[in-house]
């Protein structure tokens, strides 16, 4: 966890401000070029804002957007908790871009929400609180420690006398701020909110329908637009006929769209402007478009394959080597040889891409439900030739992102729009389009070799892997440190399908297959899984990671937690089985065991997960409990059914007809133990993807002794 650094009072004081009659904090952190440090991470930007109206009104701007995972409440609670509020009398509002960086990054994903927000939140609640305090003391001309802040007010204790935060607001604000290393941070033990479970403050808008998607935003005299890509990648608009669309009713304008690389890959496409959403798709329909494929138009699922199965067949470069793999293979008393396969996949959000945009002259105003208000900012202004203050972005609620709204290209499309149409314009993706011009979870080929000894000790691990996106790979990651004969070799094979962030990003690939084969080490030494895990931990070690430091102990804590709860090596009915997978990543610690029946057709139906998560403390346990069943979900959607395939330089799939997702019927029970901890919080949303697919594909060799090594599960490779 990254130190706060000390605040400067003259800073403080130029970001202090009177607002009317309230106290107006902006918390500000060195920018990370300040110091040689910043390179290693250590440095701070502004976090977050706090405003404490007269009327006792507190109001917190969340610079993180909200895509069902809680920060609405959670990031709100941190500061709530130094503040001595109740979260209930707290005004949260959702902050836009800010072109200034006075919020810092305000990227959404990689399970850093709270990680990053966590220290200054926490600062600037308890700086207010002290500000508010001395304001109090000076008032009743008493010392600063017989007053205490309770529930938005101070109280003397001596005499009971107590005074509102917002009486306070405008003599707390013409205070000078206390030195930083004055302000004291509460003790977990006394905290009031933060461990506790409670309510998401949206889930009454979300009940009656209140809640603001970016679909439901309307303007004055807006138009809609639907888009049609060129169904190849990298392909061109060859020719169209808008006559058609311009036939239909409502119909007012079709327009094409060029394809750009910068400042966000945009495909090349025809859009179709009308009075309605229902007109412009119905025109988008009609047009009638000739396409140029390009030279992509020879790709397919098939040649990737091909071309992953020559160059495996040759050594890639070795980005890790640890002692002699390759003789400790050699002279092993057991040597296994296998392939693991992943394909591309979407990701699939129930929202589809889709962007309102005003531009009038020298400005921009965007309401988009983005993981990254200040890239479509960047991108808007770059494509209009305006200055970055000069877009506005609004960020409503998100319908699903899992990494694809991390991307500003229906940002651009509909700023063009508008800018062609001089009106406002949303622009809606019919699901069509969204499940095949995204920025898919790259495909991988992994082969692997191992070997162990006579007592079944593993003494030899080379792991070559093959990736269509550049350095999709950690070579601090298990088992790395655990087995001393250790060889990763990387190859990329680039592929004009773009590619991008997945929930989870490079782990929900390379857990399915460092943890698939570690149980296949197991199988060929004759030990247990689990025992195999804890074995390869060896003694308690703090590691280094290339995001943090990686504490051997905790994940032994997780994997004995998750056996323990999952009754492991108690025995099960006929053609079920257990399996178990464990990850290091985000920071956290997370074990999961799945209780899989295969049926002899080769269906399989996974009854019950098990996960134990260290995610440092937990600030909001039953948020933490619905991300991992949430991740659970998503990652079983890949296991058993999710696949984008490719074929003449096009996808395949068009909609959940043939890209399924995990249906209600086929969830699993779920049961979430979160390990107890007074450590910095970690990631919690992303964490609980990746180890699923192997949990279950170890499951199934418990139960039929056959090994899965591709994605998604085909019950045709698991008949009898």
């Amino acid at each position: 966890m990254q130190q706060a650094a000390s605040l400067d009072r003259r800073d403080f004081l130029q970001l202090s401000a009177l607002s009317g009659a309230g106290l107006l904090l902006g918390f500000y952190l060195p920018r990370a070029a300040a110091s040689p440090a910043a390179s290693a991470g250590a440095a701070f930007q502004p976090n977050a804002f706090l405003r404490i109206g007269a009327d006792d009104t507190v109001t917190v701007w969340v610079p993180k957007s909200e895509m069902g995972q809680g920060v609405l409440t959670s990031l709100p609670m941190v500061l709530a908790e130094e503040l001595e509020v109740d979260l209930a009398a707290i005004r949260i509002e959702q902050a836009g871009a800010a072109a200034d960086d006075r919020y810092g990054p305000q990227i959404t994903g990689g399970s850093t929400s709270i990680r990053t927000t966590w220290e200054p939140l926490r600062r600037a609640g308890a700086t207010a609180r002290e500000l508010l305090i001395a304001a109090a003391a000076e008032q009743w001309r008493v010392a600063r420690s017989e007053c205490e802040a309770r529930q938005g007010a101070v109280v003397h204790s001596g005499s009971g006398r107590k005074l509102s935060y917002g009486a306070l607001a405008a003599a707390a604000a013409r205070r000078p701020p206390p030195e930083p290393e004055r302000i004291q941070l509460k003790n977990p033990r006394d905290f009031r909110l933060i461990g506790r479970r409670v309510h998401r403050i949206q889930a009454p808008a979300l009940a009656d329908g209140s809640a603001r998607f970016g679909l439901d935003v309307r303007l004055p005299g807006m138009l809609h637009a639907a888009v049609v890509h060129c169904p190849t990648f990298g392909g061109q608009v060859a020719g169209f006929d808008p006559a058609p669309a311009l036939a239909l009713p409502g119909v007012r304008r079709v327009i094409e769209i060029e394809r750009r690389v910068e400042p966000i890959l945009v495909p090349s496409g025809v859009a179709v402007i009308a009075e309605s959403t229902w007109a412009a798709s119905q025109g988008a329909q009609a047009l009638q478009i000739d396409w140029d494929g390009g030279p992509a138009a020879a790709e397919g699922s098939a040649a990737l394959r091909a071309q992953f199965e020559r160059l495996a067949a040759s050594g890639g470069k070795v980005v890790r080597e640890d002692g002699d793999a390759a003789a400790a293979l050699a002279a092993a008393a057991t040597r296994i040889e296998a392939v693991y396969e992943l394909p591309y996949q979407a990701h699939a959000p129930m929202e589809p891409m889709n962007c309102v945009a005003r531009v009038e002259k020298d400005r921009c105003e965007i309401w988009s439900g983005t993981q990254d208000p200040q890239r479509a900012q960047k991108a808007a202004a770059a494509v209009l030739g305006i200055p970055e203050p000069s877009v506005t972005v609004h960020v409503p609620l998100l319908g699903g992102a899992f990494g694809r709204r991390h991307y500003p290209d229906v940002v651009v499309e509909a700023v063009l729009l508008s800018k062609a149409a001089g009106a406002p314009v949303k622009l809606t993706w019919s699901r069509e389009q969204d499940m095949q011009h995204g920025f898919f979870r790259p495909a991988t080929y992994q082969r692997l070799q191992g070997g162990v000894d006579d007592e079944g000790k593993p003494v030899a691990w080379i792991q070559h892997i093959l990736n269509v996106r550049n350095n999709q790979f950690t070579d601090e990651d298990f088992p790395a440190h655990a087995i001393a004969n250790y060889r990763l070799e990387y190859s990329h094979v680039p592929q004009a399908a773009p590619h991008g962030w997945w929930r989870s990003v490079e782990y929900s690939n390379n857990t399915f297959v460092i943890q698939s084969f570690v149980d296949e080490l197991a199988a060929a030494g004759g030990k247990d899984p689990v025992a195999l895990r804890l074995e390869l931990l060896g003694p308690l070690r703090r590691l280094p990671y290339y995001d943090g430091i990686y504490d051997t102990g905790r994940l032994r804590h997780v994997i004995q937690l998750a056996a323990e709860k999952a009754s492991w090596g108690e025995a099960l009915p006929q053609r079920r089985g257990r399996g178990i997978a464990a990850q290091f990543a985000f920071e956290a610690y997370i074990a999961q065991v799945a209780e899989v029946e295969v049926q002899p057709d080769g269906t399989v139906r996974v009854h019950r997960v098990v996960c134990a998560i260290d995610c440092g403390l937990p600030v909001t346990p039953n948020l933490i409990e619905a991300q991992v069943e949430g991740g659970i979900a998503y990652g079983l959607s890949a296991t058993l059914h999710g696949e984008i395939t490719i074929e003449r330089g096009r996808v395949q799939q068009s909609n959940f007809h043939d890209f399924p997702l995990l249906r209600l019927d086929q969830m699993p029970k779920v049961e979430v133990h979160i390990v107890p901890s007074n450590e910095p919080p970690a990631g919690a949303g992303e964490p609980p993807v990746p180890p699923i697919a192997a949990a279950v594909a170890n499951a199934i060799f418990q139960a039929t002794g056959k090994r899965v090594r591709r994605l998604p599960i085909r019950s045709a490779d698991l008949k009898t």
